[in-house]
């Protein structure tokens, strides 16, 4: 095809320079880091050093060129002779260790270029086979493309060791750094939740499961809110149930505490519209985005996600409404289809996403406790295979009033606060299961803590 003869771009000299920076100066390599990875460097004798240098920071040993060189001895990358002479040779080939980070984002750059043209070549075979359905190229080629901006290169597997030292550790720094709010889950806005979950993590695919009243709408609106506002966090919510509009009052009414009903009627007092204003302030520079198309794929909602680039967030309302991207015979095979799809979705873009689901009316039809489970899930197995987390949302007093259930609603509410609601963690992949009780308030759309009520008596 012709194009097997592009000369890959590379700079030898920017290589050198930055691994003579860090033999010189060892108290950089942190800052090179940042931008370079050992895969990006083309040169493999340069990837094996930068490798050691690595390895030796992150265990405490100290960069020297001769614990370098018995490292590298030991994998056969360099002999004594010759290994001793490079590593000098690159100690005396640095221009200024001031420049490191100007060399190392070249390095970055030419790594950039090889892997699109590297990409390129593996779209125009992909197209070439004609054996992928167009809208699945399209959706793998803007995904490749995406993977190169966000860093994330696909590449063969990987050593146990070599996870450890660049990614557990290089984690593990950063919780333990001076900026680790910015690696830890996303709060939810509720302690008692975040205690269980430890915060929304990327890359999970959480679900939200309830009958309908239940709330789940508004659970989903209220962790919006609180990701984008408390954790300043970039929030996209696809509602497939409700307008852009009809879901910004709901935000709007819960932050100023005015009854929903006034809203839609338009009866406000001048206290009424101190508080709109004051709350419309306050959302400002909330970075909490809506869309409301109807009809769409998970693919569909990928694509959007990416044009829009650095979403942190993604919340679905809901599955049952969300269009298959292949029609099948089995709804049970498209529901399958699409939770692994929006799984996909969360891990390809390590955002954590949010999807509220509706359970079976078995728990309507069960005995003494309506408290749902698992198996209410609807639909598919695969909705509680594929989900990292499943919340589901309770309210005793809601079947209160039902003559069978009458008696057991009556213990359960003893004590309890009015208008409880559990939000049982049924499914964890990261910790354990647990049930955390909140309040509904239902004239505000708002859910409360019962930490924060207490804290507030």
């Amino acid at each position: 095809m012709g194009y097997d003869s592009v000369a890959m771009p590379y700079s030898l000299d920017a290589e050198q320079a930055v691994l003579g920076c860090i033999l010189l100066e060892p108290s950089c390599l942190p800052q090179v880091q940042v931008l370079v990875r050992p895969e990006y460097f083309y040169n493999p004798e340069h990837k094996a050093i930068f490798e050691t240098m690595v390895s030796l920071e992150s265990t405490g040993g100290k960069i020297d060129p001769l614990v370098i060189l018995e490292e590298l001895r030991s994998r056969n990358a360099f002999d004594e002779a010759g290994g001793r002479n490079y590593l000098r040779q690159l100690a005396d080939s640095v221009p200024s260790i001031r420049n490191v980070e100007q060399y190392a984002k070249i390095i970055r750059e030419k790594h950039y270029l090889r892997t699109l043209i590297n990409t390129a070549k593996e779209i125009i075979e992909d197209t070439s086979s004609a054996d992928m359905d167009a809208d699945l190229l399209i959706d793998s080629a803007e995904q490749k493309i995406y993977d190169i901006r966000s860093g994330k290169m696909t590449s063969g597997p990987s050593k146990l060791s070599d996870i450890i030292v660049n990614e557990v550790y290089d984690k593990l720094n950063k919780l333990n750094s001076d900026e680790k709010d910015l690696y830890k889950g996303y709060t939810t806005g509720y302690a008692d939740l975040d205690s269980v979950l430890t915060g929304l993590h990327r890359s999970d695919l959480i679900l939200i499961g309830a009958r309908p009243a239940m709330g789940k709408t508004s659970f989903a609106l209220n962790l919006a809110r609180n990701v984008s506002l408390l954790g300043k966090k970039k929030v996209v919510m696809f509602s497939l149930e409700m307008t852009k509009e009809q879901l910004a009052q709901r935000v709007l009414c819960s932050e100023a505490r005015i009854k929903s009903e006034k809203m839609r009627t338009g009866e406000l007092d001048a206290d009424d519209w101190t508080r709109l204003g004051v709350s419309t302030s306050i959302l400002n520079d909330c970075e909490l985005y809506f869309d409301d198309s109807s009809d769409i794929t998970v693919p569909e909602m990928k694509a959007k996600l990416r044009r829009m680039r650095n979403v942190d967030c993604v919340i679905i309302d809901y599955l049952g409404l969300i269009k298959p991207a292949k029609r099948s015979d089995s709804r049970v095979q498209e529901v399958s289809e699409i939770t692994r799809n929006l799984k996909q979705m969360a891990k390809d873009l390590s955002v954590p996403v949010i999807c509220c689901a509706q359970l079976s009316r078995a728990t309507e039809g069960r005995g003494k406790s309506h408290r749902p489970q698992l198996a209410d899930l609807r639909e598919s197995g695969s909705i509680e295979q594929d989900a990292d987390i499943v919340m589901m949302l309770y309210r005793p007093e809601y079947y209160a009033g039902e003559k069978e259930d009458k008696d057991s609603q009556q213990n359960e509410n003893d004590g309890k606060v009015a208008n409880e609601v559990e939000v049982i963690v049924a499914k964890n992949r990261h910790g354990a299961t647990n049930t955390v009780k909140m309040v509904f308030d239902a004239e505000h759309t708002l859910f409360v803590g019962l930490e924060r009520l207490h804290n507030e008596m």
